[in-house]
């Protein structure tokens, strides 16, 4: 597992960079945790640096957008999904398991109010 810090750390809208085989970004949307690869699949570009619109994420390099939920890609210029990542919550602190493989299905986020021990 991957420690992507306290949530207190991560205000909501805002978005960590953590390393695991790949670099994966954890975003805190409207009180919710998402985990997808950082780097954008249309060219090299870390999606934590891009701009949240509810449960998209666009890249700051060509405008690419990705859906933080599912890992996929809205439209052109990106075509290949991201692989998500679970979100698991414990005494206030963000872990993140991360994916083996080109998994890309619904990983749901989990909600920042979830207690101690439970995850998604």
């Amino acid at each position: 597992m991957i420690y992507a810090g306290a949530v207190a750390d991560l205000p909501d809208g805002e978005a960590v960079r953590v390393q695991g085989e790949v670099a994966i970004a954890v975003f805190h949307v409207e009180g919710t945790l998402y985990a997808i690869d950082d780097t954008c699949t249309h060219q090299d570009a870390s999606l934590s640096d891009g701009w949240v619109d509810g449960c998209a994420v666009e890249c700051p390099l060509h405008a690419a957008c990705f859906d933080l939920r599912t890992g996929r890609p809205s439209g052109p210029p990106a075509k290949k999904a991201l692989r998500t990542h679970r979100v698991i919550l414990s005494d206030g602190h963000v872990w993140v398991e991360e994916t083996v493989g080109v998994e890309t299905d619904a990983r749901a986020g989990v909600p920042v109010a979830a207690g101690a021990g439970e995850s998604a």
